[in-house]
């Protein structure tokens, strides 16, 4: 009976534990060969929550696809916080600058529905305004209308 299970694992830090473990154990796979190559394909996202979908056949042979971690996760990740402000609106634990949303904004660019870096950008910076985290020193709702002002045409181009 060929399947499909799909996880939450820390990047490079997978082991036969929970949640992994409980979902490969009745399967024919062999869960150290996964648990390996999961650690290898995670590892460059280092400990954040990487979505993963493992394909496996009866025969014991498998598959791994490695998603992007959920946008806030990279926000966490890119400006060094664990967690998000309580009241977003007042208290900021974070400043990103605009050359860190532009990252975001391409890592992500494959889960969002923006069709440009511009528009991914301003996906990323409505994730910053729940997370309580400023752009470039100013609320990002202020950056967003910012972008559509068109003053950071030359910075969000597309390359």
């Amino acid at each position: 009976m060929a399947g499909t299970i799909e996880v939450l694992v820390a990047g490079g830090e997978a082991d036969p534990g929970p949640p992994l473990g409980p979902e490969l154990g009745p399967t024919p796979v062999d869960v150290q060969a996964v648990v390996q190559e999961i650690n290898e394909e995670t590892d460059a996202f280092d400990g954040m929550e990487v979505p993963v979908t493992i394909e496996y056949e009866d025969d014991g042979s498998f598959t791994i696809e490695v998603g992007v971690p959920p946008t806030a996760e990279l926000i966490k990740d890119e400006a060094g916080f664990d967690t998000g402000s309580g009241e977003p609106q007042e208290d900021f634990v974070a400043d990103l600058s605009a050359d860190q949303l532009r990252k975001i904004a391409e890592q992500k660019s494959s889960d969002l529905l923006a069709y440009d870096t511009k528009n991914a950008a301003k996906e990323v910076a409505g994730t910053c305004v729940s997370l309580g985290v400023t752009i470039e020193g100013q609320d990002a709702r202020t950056f967003k209308e910012r972008i559509d002002a068109g003053d950071y045409d030359e910075q969000f181009a597309e390359a």
